[in-house]
């Protein structure tokens, strides 16, 4: 298999066709030149928790777009935000938000979650019909970040907007046009944002945006630039792939009407098939990594130097570790689903992503019973990775 395989658009309607590809052709599969895919699970964790398999952002980006880009300020930028670095660096900035999202945290934020939900679902009840994903699923999210970064609900819109068009760069499928658009999406936050810091100087405020200012010591304090990169990180993390998890699960479980039920009968089940739906239709299908040094896995050795794309999708579906893993089962109890990723660069925000999934389910099997989705009317985002739905029209279910 080639590395272009994976950007088959096939695979954005059915990726059981290449998960199913990527387990034929076996743990380790020579996809060009020094790369390497893999979709074996016990491969992707071994590996994602392997300190010699780490990040090389630009070479990755050369890789994708040419010598040329690795000059361009989106990237630039982005090569300053901690999920592309290595410690100490990577540890040094991860550390300083650590904080905020431990489980002691998550209460509280939960209880913002709850009041956001509702919120959103004030605004659909007695309504016919909406398009769950832009009325509800997105706007929960950016909504949440917004009062975490404490910047104004206002500005939550046009800053998703913003946040939506730069996260294409980490989608394989990315047009010249799209490149373009998240070029220019990066200088709008970045001018946004940079104001936002230079107004927060000074400030004891327990936001995240005053911890990045605070943070260090006065020999090791954190540059402008490398807060800008790190706060538009935690934007677009906080808003893009949670949504397109919560529209994959709404879809994943209308789609699996049995299971559904067994939820609407006991919604004690909501963690366990917040956990399955995650496994079964992952947002983040694939991540990049490096190989700083030789390594050993699965009866292989990986030269240094050799690029590492980890399907996490396929991981999820390795028949090896889950029973018939096409199926949706909200009370399965085996194996260990790896869409947070692992090792030092698992998803900081974990805990909050699925704290947001599990009130927002709870709020629309409560509020929004009868909450049907019309399937001529749904739109993927045809993406290789942060797999989601673009369009979600609901109405109420006459049945």
């Amino acid at each position: 298999m080639q590395l272009h395989e994976l950007m088959n658009p096939d695979y954005s309607e059915n990726p059981f066709l290449l998960y199913r590809k990527l387990h034929e052709q076996g743990p380790l599969i020579r996809g060009g030149d020094n790369v390497i895919i893999s979709g074996s699970h016990a491969v992707v964790e071994a590996l994602l928790n392997d300190r010699r398999a780490g990040k090389n952002y630009m070479d990755s980006v050369r890789l994708r777009f040419g010598a040329d880009a690795a000059g361009m300020p989106v990237f630039r930028g982005m090569n300053r935000m901690f999920l592309v670095l290595n410690p100490p660096e990577h540890t040094r900035l991860r550390g300083l938000v650590m904080k905020s999202f431990g489980a002691k945290e998550i209460q509280s934020l939960r209880e913002m979650v709850l009041a956001v939900a509702n919120d959103l679902a004030d605004s659909l009840a007695g309504r016919y019909s909406c398009d769950l994903a832009r009325e509800f699923a997105f706007p929960l999210p950016v909504r949440i970040i917004c009062r975490m970064l404490n910047v104004p609900e206002s500005d939550a819109a046009r800053l998703g907007h913003s946040a939506s068009a730069l996260v294409r760069v980490f989608d394989p499928q990315i047009t010249q046009e799209d490149l373009l658009k998240a070029g220019v999406a990066f200088t709008e936050l970045e001018e946004y944002f940079s104001a936002l810091i230079v107004s927060r100087r000074g400030s004891e405020a327990s936001d995240l945006v005053s911890l990045f200012l605070r943070g260090g010591t006065d020999g090791d304090r954190l540059q402008h630039d490398e807060i800008i990169a790190n706060v538009i990180l935690l934007f677009i993390a906080g808003h893009e792939t949670t949504s397109n998890m919560l529209c994959n699960t709404v879809l994943a479980l209308y789609e699996n009407p049995i299971e559904l039920e067994r939820l609407r009968q006991d919604h004690s089940l909501i963690p366990a098939a917040i956990t399955e739906c995650i496994r079964y239709d992952s947002s983040v299908q694939m991540l990049y990594r490096t190989a700083l040094d030789e390594i050993e896995v699965a009866d292989h050795v990986i030269p240094r130097g050799t690029s590492l794309f980890l399907s996490l999708g396929a991981a999820n579906h390795d028949p090896a570790v889950f029973s018939s893993p096409e199926i949706l089962n909200i009370r399965r109890r085996e194996g260990r689903s790896l869409s947070f990723g692992g090792g030092i660069h698992h998803c900081m925000g974990y805990r909050l992503a699925l704290a947001e999934m599990e009130v927002a389910l709870e709020v629309l099997l409560t509020r929004l019973p009868d909450m049907r989705p019309v399937t001529g009317g749904i739109q993927r985002n045809n993406r290789a990775n942060l797999r989601g739905i673009s369009i979600l029209p609901v109405t109420k279910d006459s049945t």
